[in-house]
């Protein structure tokens, strides 16, 4: 029965609420840090820079509601741009929906604990520098934002 699916199992993107379509967020951080498009062949390297406003530790943005005042060039995410654009990293649970595939285990929607992101290896806590210490960019250049990443299990108790 679909009254007793999840919703992001049951709906499209579309059709989601303003909280469920939040909720899909794990928390990992990976789509706050910066990126680097090759002008000469559009190819797109990941760096381990985060933007100034992520919290390091949290893996949340510290200003959320006025981030793209701040941040001119951080993007929106909606159902449109899920679609188009080529760097949201493949553990995310935006794309893994518009994907067709379901949430992975250590989503908080999925597990019950918005800290498994982080303990599980997903997030970026404890892999990220901050924009205002990093210095060039492409001396950050990593390629792990943009891998399926091979989660650590959680013991269970």
């Amino acid at each position: 029965m679909a009254a007793d699916k999840p919703f992001w199992k049951t709906k499209r993107l579309e059709d989601m609420t303003d909280v469920e379509w939040e909720s899909l967020c794990d928390g990992c951080g990976r789509c706050c840090l910066h990126k680097l498009r090759h002008d000469d062949t559009g190819e797109l390297s990941h760096t381990n820079v985060a933007c100034r406003l992520l919290d390091l530790h949290s893996c949340q943005c510290s200003d959320y509601a006025k981030r793209q005042r701040r941040v001119p060039d951080c993007v929106n995410l909606t159902t449109e741009v899920v679609r188009e654009i080529d760097w949201l990293p493949p553990s995310c649970g935006y794309r893994r929906i518009a994907d067709g595939k379901d949430l992975a285990w250590w989503h908080p929607l999925v597990s019950g604990d918005p800290e498994t992101v982080h303990t599980a290896g997903i997030s970026v806590r404890g892999r990220a520098i901050s924009e205002r210490k990093a210095g060039p960019f492409e001396h950050h250049i990593v390629d792990w934002p943009g891998r399926m990443p091979r989660a650590r299990r959680i013991p269970k108790e």
